[in-house]
């Protein structure tokens, strides 16, 4: 792999899986900072299958740029499989995407509870005209590392999702 990391073989393959699908990529999140975004923008050529990146680490901005329902806010958090779905949903419906994923957790040191603690995340991917779908994650390590594995595994949730739709 010449020294290059898995993060960067994720990302090149998603590219390379998405020009092959004739598909662009939109991406909305939030503990992870853009970070999705940038590994993907990376890759030289990603103008080809990436349109655009939604940073929305506040429940405004979830609402007002994603259209993330306060209600499902209220209800559910920020971190839960509720919001990331209409948080990948909103980013088709606000971009010229077909295929999205979003990102909600809590990275750390601080903002754990109970219910959700430190490396908490949940994942959302929509693929234009199917239902989207969500999993939760447990990740271990500081702060860097739960986002580094949090982008890592919307990566890889996304190639999984296309991989499906080639079937």
């Amino acid at each position: 792999m010449n020294g290059e990391t898995e993060l960067e073989s994720l990302a090149r393959r998603v590219g390379r899986t998405l020009l092959e699908r004739g598909l662009m990529l939109a991406t909305a999140e939030s503990c992870t900072g853009g970070w999705v975004a940038q590994a993907v923008t990376a890759v030289d050529g990603s103008s080809q299958w990436f349109e655009r990146g939604f940073v929305t680490y506040s429940n405004a901005a979830k609402q007002e740029l994603l259209g993330v329902r306060a209600e499902t806010l209220e209800a559910h958090g920020a971190v839960s499989e509720a919001t990331v779905l209409e948080m990948a949903t909103g980013a088709l419906a606000h971009s010229r995407a077909r295929v999205a994923l979003s990102i909600s957790g809590v990275a750390g040191p601080t903002g754990g509870t109970p219910e959700k603690p430190v490396g908490t995340v949940w994942h959302g991917w929509a693929l234009a005209g199917r239902s989207p779908r969500a999993r939760l994650h447990r990740y271990d390590g500081d702060r860097t590392s739960v986002r580094r594995q949090a982008v890592i595994t919307a990566l890889a949730g996304l190639l999984e999702l296309l991989e499906e739709r080639a079937d």
